[in-house]
């Protein structure tokens, strides 16, 4: 695993993705940020914590990246797995348990699969929030 040194940037969008009750765009970091960073180094510190392995960045249905911490993942730290998007309160999760099975062509080379089906979370039917 590659290490870097760590910034106060670094370290706080650490802490916002690993706080956050749901999967954060860069939008949302930045926002919360406010002027702490510009985006361009927001952009270079997700990329950092991606490829250290304490984060790793989803596709919403939508086809815009967001973040999420790495906590959860199994020991293996296989990020191949299915991410649920909810349509009424937006978060993301990660079904470490659903994992997609499928056969590329030779000559092929897996590199990153996103996979992300959408519907209702638990807690949304549960709370029957409005859509």
């Amino acid at each position: 695993m590659k290490t870097s040194r760590t910034t106060i940037a670094k370290t706080s969008i650490l802490e916002l993705i690993e706080n956050a009750d749901k999967a954060l765009a860069h939008a949302d970091i930045q926002h919360e940020l406010g002027d702490l960073c510009n985006r361009v180094t927001i952009y270079r510190v997700l990329d950092r914590l991606i490829e250290e392995e304490k984060i790793h960045k989803v596709l919403d249905t939508d086809g815009i990246a967001k973040f999420l911490a790495c906590s959860d993942c199994e020991a293996e730290h296989d990020h191949h797995h299915l991410h649920f998007s909810c349509t009424k309160c937006d978060s993301v999760t990660c079904l470490h348990h659903v994992v997609p099975n499928f056969k590329l062509p030779q000559n092929y080379i897996l590199e990153e699969v996103n996979f992300t089906v959408s519907g209702i979370c638990p807690y949304c039917q549960a709370t029957n929030l409005p859509s």
